[in-house]
């Protein structure tokens, strides 16, 4: 673990209900952002609205970590989510949880750039391409 209290991570949760998470997933989505990264985000931002005891200009720090997951989510608030709904389970069902996810979202956006006009599948050349203009 890193020695610079600024770079921890550590987890915090939160319940919402279910139209909300259904939004937020959505905005995301939209966004490009994993869920993790659009509510830190949203939080940072709404923190910079507030000023609670009327002369506070303290300046609200962004946190050291920015980009987007490579794979889309954070992984471990994925996988402890599932453990939490499940309980226990198989390595094969929470692979398939996982990865269930990804193929979701690999399918929803090729679906919106092929709507976009940006992407093509083409079967004899044997996938998609991107569409040149």
């Amino acid at each position: 673990m890193s020695e610079d209290p600024n770079t921890d991570r550590t987890s915090v949760r939160t319940y919402v209900p279910a139209y909300q998470k259904e939004e937020w997933s959505e905005h995301a989505d939209e966004l490009g952002m994993s869920q993790s990264e659009f509510v830190r985000t949203m939080v940072q931002a709404g923190r910079r609205g507030f000023d609670l005891d009327g002369g506070d200009d303290r300046t609200v720090e962004e946190p050291a970590d920015q980009h987007p997951d490579p794979g889309g989510g954070d992984l471990e608030d994925r996988i402890q989510t599932i453990l939490e709904r499940e309980g226990v389970i198989s390595w094969n069902d929470l692979l398939e949880e996982v990865t269930g996810e990804i193929e979701t979202q690999l399918e929803e956006t090729l679906d919106r750039l092929q709507d976009e006009g940006a992407v093509r599948y083409r079967g004899r050349e044997g996938g998609y391409v991107l569409i040149d203009e």
